[in-house]
């Protein structure tokens, strides 16, 4: 009996030894947190080509959503012409551009009028101002915010590239005259204005900056 006893033990001990040895591994290995792909080193990340990337050498395809085939077609066209292009920004500078030159007309203010837009449209724009200075009417518009500015039309012309905005805006305007009377407008009310603006830059030159070649009310 004694030694049954001893024996059993000593298989006991051996098949606890066994199975510490197995569940051990098992429980270090499952402790270990696998390595997914964007958990990888950044090196190990360089060495693998991500599937969407763009062939070596060439640009990605930008995405333009909610455009018509045409306009997509245009935008496209500039993007491949100009690496540096990019739909929100261009737009986001338009809006900004939109409110220089609005309020550069109001004020008479023809040194910025001149830097943002080509001869023919400021031409047009001084010819306004002027007509304004001799009647002696002065402008305090005011404009309260864009409500919209969406892609009316877009284009590359041999190496110009020609985006047309839409403008949906909200404008204060108030003309008085001379003697300080109120000729037209109120500060009160915001009109809702509509404008169709183009925009133009040549491709080969270097730099961001787009004039404006065309206004129109929408």
């Amino acid at each position: 009996m004694f030694w049954e006893i001893i024996i059993l033990a000593m298989i006991a001990a051996f098949l606890g030894l066994r199975l510490y040895s197995v569940l051990g591994q098992r429980a270090e290995h499952e402790e270990e947190p696998s390595v997914t792909r964007l958990e990888q080193p950044r090196e190990q990340q360089r060495e693998r080509p991500a599937e969407a990337a763009a062939p070596q050498g060439q640009q990605a395809m930008p995405q333009f959503s909610g455009v018509t085939p045409a306009i997509e077609r245009g935008l496209r066209e500039i993007s491949a012409a100009d690496r540096q292009f990019d739909l929100l920004s261009f737009l986001e500078g338009a809006k900004g551009a939109y409110s220089v030159v609005l309020e550069a007309f109001w004020e008479g203010d023809r040194e910025d009028l001149r830097e943002l837009t080509d001869a023919d449209v400021y031409a047009g724009f001084e010819a306004a101002i002027a007509a304004r200075e001799e009647a002696g009417e002065t402008l305090k518009n005011s404009l309260v915010r864009i409500e919209d500015a969406v892609i009316h039309s877009a284009e590359l012309d041999g190496s110009i590239a020609r985006i047309t905005v839409r403008f949906i805006a909200d404008i204060a305007a108030v003309t008085y005259d001379k003697d300080g009377n109120v000729v037209a407008g109120s500060l009160d009310d915001a009109i809702e204005s509509v404008d169709v603006w183009t925009f133009e830059r040549d491709t080969r030159l270097p730099g961001p900056k787009w004039l404006v070649t065309e206004t129109d009310e929408g």
